[in-house]
């Protein structure tokens, strides 16, 4: 098989599993627009999309990780949510990205502790993001709330990513 051929079924292979990760990632968001947490504070969800988001990271990289995601909250935005709800979602999926794949690139953070920066993150992005819709920075004090529920979710999706991502092939890099 020549290195041409061979380049291009990797190249194939990644975008299959992109692919994957993507309907995963819908998957899961449509699994959490249908079954609310049982929690008495609006807005708080588990981020099971995340979970698919973090291996990204890990196993394809930012670029591919970066394309899941927007791809997926797009198309969630239109099925479920709406244009405000796509607003917020990619406010909250791009800060929670940008910054868990710079604490994944200095390899000081484990997968949990990487996926509760984005947690936290991903809350943090759409209340700021609430604030300038509503023109209230009164809105920031819902952050302890949201700070809470973004480290709690981010350590129960890190340790599932760790234990999924050990059983993936090391082939979809």
């Amino acid at each position: 098989m020549s290195s041409q051929a061979k380049s291009r079924g990797q190249s194939t292979r990644r975008l299959a599993f992109g692919a994957m990760f993507t309907a995963l990632a819908l998957i899961f968001s449509y699994v959490e627009f249908l079954i609310p947490l049982p929690v008495p504070v609006p807005g708080i969800k588990l981020g099971l999309a995340n979970l698919v988001i973090i291996i990204a990271i890990y196993r394809m990289g930012f670029k591919y990780a970066f394309t899941i995601n927007c791809v997926r909250i797009i198309a969630s935005g239109l099925l479920f949510s709406g244009v405000f709800g796509m607003l917020y979602s990619f406010a909250g999926g791009i800060l929670s990205l940008v910054v868990m794949y710079a604490l994944y690139r200095t390899k000081l953070f484990s997968m949990v502790g990487v996926s509760m920066a984005g947690g936290v993150m991903h809350n943090l992005g759409q209340l700021l993001t609430a604030c300038l819709i509503v023109s209230n920075i009164r809105l920031m004090s819902y952050f302890a709330v949201l700070l809470f529920s973004g480290l709690i979710s981010g350590i129960l999706i890190g340790i599932v990513a760790y234990h999924i991502e050990k059983r993936l092939p090391q082939d979809i890099r």
